[in-house]
């Protein structure tokens, strides 16, 4: 039998090959282009990078044959407008995509912002990263944002802000509801799903994401406000402080698991929120971790739960009806749970002194969380900080104040009555 030239079968095999895959590319192209109208066909792109549509959709309008109405899918957002949200390891084929969107007649437009990630206490990084691109084509257009992974392993988005030079005529801006603030999202387990005949990443859990969109607002730390308050008071890097800080993330973790189980949300609070404001770190002389929690939201079973955790109950003052606040201890760092009480105008928690009775008040203007990012932790504070540190430290809140009396240093402390001495078994529990 002959033997047969490996250089000529590399050559058919190469040829077949290329024959084959030029007959999907143009098999594909005819297939969308037929399937979805010409009104998303431009985004197919994205669809067909097989390690880039990592994210999902979040709104989807698709208009139906008849061009007379649009179908809305998930979130509803005003009719010429459709949302994609993606990871932004798709950006490897950012090119791909906005070739892809031109061929197609798609006008598109980037807003970028600086890297968020590579903030820290030596300054803040020039790099830029895409945040939102702006596809048009006639009076449609699709909005994709683009989400980011933080060390807090959560999921970041930026905020949709136009630069001074930006078209703002490009399309109606204001109505686009996603992006108007940064945003934070717990990572979602992705699944395929099929929409109006086109396959898409979308989160597994669908109803727990669409609900978290409501109160994603996210806030950043104040890294060049930090660099300023350590230039003046240097950072205490002595071997204590440094291992106070380190228990004291370790215990703030370990706190947000036990409540993120038991669905309770908690913000930072006192002490613990004026450094995250202040100087985006722990105070090391303050010698405990400090929580708020909404009183609607207490639940019995958190005692039972950080003691389970191996964090046993120090003490437990007040009543769930007024005053009640919970403290807990690891190792020499102490947790402190305070709950806090909603009035008409005004919100507040309360403190019990333990060897007299007496009760004490802390008044704080309303307030609305948001989340941050803190010691490789999302976690909530208050969205208008300075207001709330104002009330608890007073105008003076950036000079460090290393001694603190907590019935009297507090700028928002007033007396409140006395418990009766018939309640102190149950509102002076002391472990």
């Amino acid at each position: 039998m002959p033997r047969i030239n490996k250089t000529i079968i590399l050559i058919l095999l190469t040829v077949i090959s290329s024959i084959f895959l030029l007959f999907q590319l143009y098999y594909y192209k005819e297939y969308f282009s037929s399937k979805n109208g010409a009104d998303i066909s431009g985004f197919k792109g994205s669809y067909s990078m097989e390690d880039s549509v990592h994210w999902m959709n979040e709104n989807i309008h698709h208009e139906e044959s008849t061009g007379s109405e649009l179908t809305c899918k998930y979130l509803c957002a005003p009719r010429d407008f459709t949302t994609f949200a993606l990871l932004d390891k798709f950006w490897k084929n950012e090119v791909f995509l906005k070739k892809e969107a031109e061929e197609e007649g798609f006008q598109w437009m980037e807003l970028s912002g600086k890297d968020p990630r590579l903030a820290g206490m030596d300054g803040l990084s020039g790099t830029e990263i895409p945040l939102h691109y702006i596809f048009k084509l006639q009076n449609h257009a699709i909005h994709l944002v683009v989400f980011y992974e933080r060390s807090g392993n959560f999921l970041w988005h930026g905020q949709l802000r136009l630069k001074q030079n930006a078209d703002k005529k490009f399309v109606h801006f204001r109505k686009l509801q996603f992006g108007r603030y940064p945003g934070a999202f717990n990572k979602s387990e992705l699944h395929l799903a099929s929409i109006d005949g086109l396959e898409i990443h979308v989160p597994k859990e669908i109803a727990n994401f669409l609900e978290e969109v409501s109160h994603s607002r996210f806030v950043e730390c104040r890294y060049k406000e930090a660099r300023m308050f350590y230039q003046v008071y240097p950072e205490d890097t002595s071997q204590d402080a440094m291992e106070f800080k380190k228990k004291a993330k370790d215990l703030l973790h370990r706190a947000a698991k036990i409540l993120n189980q038991q669905d309770v949300p908690f913000w930072l609070s006192s002490g613990t929120c004026l450094g995250w404001f202040r100087q985006c770190n722990i105070i090391p002389y303050s010698k405990d971790v400090d929580l708020g929690i909404l009183i609607k939201d207490y639940k019995a079973d958190i005692i039972t739960a950080f003691q389970r955790a191996g964090l046993p109950l120090k003490h437990k003052f007040g009543k769930e009806e007024d005053s009640l606040e919970l403290s807990f201890q690891a190792a020499d760092v102490k947790l402190d749970i305070f709950f806090f009480y909603e009035e008409d105008d005004y919100m507040w928690n309360g403190g019990t002194q333990a060897k007299t009775g007496k009760k004490f008040k802390y008044i704080f203007p309303k307030f609305t969380l948001c989340w941050t990012e803190f010691l490789e932790l999302k976690v909530r504070v208050p969205c208008k900080t300075l207001p709330y540190v104002e009330a608890n430290y007073g105008k003076n809140w950036e000079i460090p104040v290393t001694s603190w009396d907590w019935k009297s240093s507090p700028a928002n402390v007033q007396e409140n009555g006395i418990w009766p001495i018939g309640d102190w078994d149950e509102v002076i529990q002391i472990h």
